[in-house]
């Protein structure tokens, strides 16, 4: 009896060992590795025909698109062989939640990786949807930094939509002058504006003007076959979704098809109750999936377009070709390429900002109302003579040791502790004309946010320092989405406007317009615990101050990884 009974234990064991070994193979094949090595560094190309410096990632620009499936985890080991420049890229749309340090934003949750070294990104793609990467270090990301991150739902779950192939298209405007150049006159007195870009590229390619501007013999050349235009092939009567970003860093931006309507269907990662449209609305940092039919006259081939609005024009539309099989990819269109909108008309801008509502059956529905409301009038100002961006008359600077290190370390002596503005002169503040007094201050306060809480945000536009000048501001939030609650024109009324939210099917983004003279509410739940920057994408704005940063439950974060100290007084900082 005993023997029976050892038996019985032994084989109890070795079913239990057996069950184990297969729920850790199990674990192992669904929680799927994508590594990435990639070298980043310097190199000549001509994307619009001018040759000038590049950041390349493994010698391209765009670089290579990361494809991943909801919950695998995405391992990028970058090394910058930049050589005498620092680095940092963003993962951006990708909440990094249980992994802030990974975030990628230098001087928030990162100090620089040096030249030389290398660092390893690692973070959980938690859901499926069109997200980018790009640099996040001063004014790296025009330089060419940039890529695609397309994510695809887990096995066993399905889209809203159906389509027979897939591409990725990111537009981008594209300046000659370094971004060495651009910061130095943004920083200077007399202060140097970077001025219009020089041409736009679509998926990296673009097309300069060689005779516009006088160049050195070879550094222009219309016949580069780098520039030549981005084609992409379709076949008769199939369908494609085509994600189109912009990593913009000045223009909004219209995309047109020519002949081909445009079924959007998809922003930031989450469903859209479809709508069609034959031009479409993109400001630095959204991403959209829109739904083409290849359903045109199949013997010739099509334009793809792309111009500057919001801004009066003075960069060359982006061309591109749709390439109907078997025609030559390189056989123009017959046809002249759409001109596009007129560029300063706002209200079909608005109209397309407010029609994006949250697909039926995925709508995730708002807290009813807030714990929290915060106003950041966006207004460009003076500090001690240099011009600034500002909110709420505070213009951003950065710490050198990063927040996220210094929160968690209880280093609070390396950044202002006051409590930033949470608005402004309601009453008095003509959002239409130049401020009486322009002067701003810099800070690099914070703002602290209750762990769980929800809070509401209100985007103020207002006149710059140029009388009847409003820009358009795409602001970008670091660790969240957000739902979008409303957009309005003028100012906005804190005692009335509230009623006219939408919190049926708001959409959720990360990143979200805020229009000329006009306002646009957020709302969030800060349930990330982190610290997490909320900017303008405009690369100039955010370099001129025109951002902020949230903590929220810091005391929640894990133990930080070395890697991501360094700098200021991270030094040494985390390592046994």
């Amino acid at each position: 009896m005993v023997e029976i009974l050892q038996y019985r234990r032994i084989m109890l064991k070795q079913l239990a060992l057996c069950l184990l070994t297969f729920l850790m193979f199990v674990q192992i094949a669904e929680a799927r590795i994508r590594y990435y090595k990639w070298e980043v560094k310097y190199e000549y190309k001509s994307p619009d025909c001018y040759k000038k410096l590049v950041i390349t990632i493994n010698g391209r620009s765009p670089g290579p698109t990361i494809l991943a499936q909801e919950g695998d985890t995405v391992i990028v080991e970058v090394k910058n062989s930049l050589m005498l420049e620092n680095l940092a890229i963003h993962w951006h749309g990708i909440r990094q939640i249980g992994t802030p340090g990974m975030d990628g934003t230098e001087g928030v949750t990162q100090c620089p990786v040096l030249p030389g070294d290398t660092f390893k990104y690692e973070f959980k793609v938690d859901r499926p949807g069109t997200y980018l990467y790009h640099a996040h270090y001063g004014m790296q990301r025009e330089a060419g930094l940039y890529g695609s991150i397309r994510v695809s739902p887990a096995d066993g779950k399905t889209e809203p939509f159906a389509y027979d192939y897939d591409r990725s298209i990111i537009l981008n405007d594209w300046y000659h002058k370094s971004t060495y150049e651009q910061a130095t006159g943004l920083s200077s007195i007399p202060f140097v504006w970077v001025g219009e870009p020089q041409s736009l590229l679509i998926q990296g390619r673009g097309k300069f003007d060689c005779s516009s501007t006088p160049s050195a013999s070879g550094v222009c050349n219309a016949s580069n076959p780098e520039c030549s235009p981005y084609v992409m092939t379709v076949i008769p009567e199939k369908w494609y979704r085509l994600r189109v970003a912009s990593l913009t860093a000045l223009s909004a931006l219209s995309f047109q098809i020519e002949g081909h309507n445009m079924t959007v269907v998809e922003a930031d990662g989450h469903y859209v109750e479809p709508f069609v449209v034959k031009n479409l609305f993109i400001y630095s940092g959204e991403t959209y999936s829109v739904l083409i039919k290849a359903d045109q006259d199949p013997l010739r081939n099509y334009w793809m377009t792309t111009n500057v609005v919001g801004r009066l024009p003075n960069t060359t539309a982006g061309l591109a070709i749709l390439n109907y099989y078997p025609n030559h990819p390189r056989r123009s269109s017959p046809t002249a390429p759409p001109a596009g909108p007129i560029w300063n008309d706002t209200a079909p801008r608005l109209a397309q900002s407010q029609a994006i509502k949250a697909r039926q059956g995925f709508i995730s529905t708002p807290p009813a109302i807030s714990d929290r409301t915060i106003v950041f009038l966006n207004t460009q100002n003076k500090v001690n003579g240099y011009t600034r961006w500002a909110v709420n008359n505070v213009s951003f600077t950065l710490p050198h040791t990063p927040y996220l290190v210094a929160e968690k370390y209880n280093l609070r002596h390396v950044f202002n502790q006051s409590s930033p503005p949470t608005g402004y002169d309601f009453q008095n503040y003509d959002i239409y004309n130049v401020a009486n007094n322009t002067n701003a201050t810099l800070n690099n306060a914070i703002y602290r946010l209750q762990f769980n809480s929800t809070v509401d945000i209100i985007l103020q536009n207002a006149n710059s320092m140029s009388n009847n000048t409003s820009e358009t501001h795409p602001w970008h939030l670091h660790g969240h989405d957000f739902w979008v609650l409303g957009y309005g024109t003028g100012k906005f009324d804190i005692y009335n406007d509230p009623y006219k939210y939408n919190l049926v099917n708001p959409i959720m983004k990360n990143t979200v317009p805020v229009h000329r003279y006009g306002w646009t509410a957020l709302r969030f739940k800060a349930d990330n615990p982190g610290v997490w920057l909320f900017h303008c994408h405009i690369e100039s704005h955010f370099h001129m101050g025109m951002g902020v940063v949230f903590e929220e439950g810091i005391e929640k974060v894990g133990n930080l990884p070395s890697s991501i100290m360094g700098c200021g007084e991270a030094k040494g900082l985390g390592k046994p």
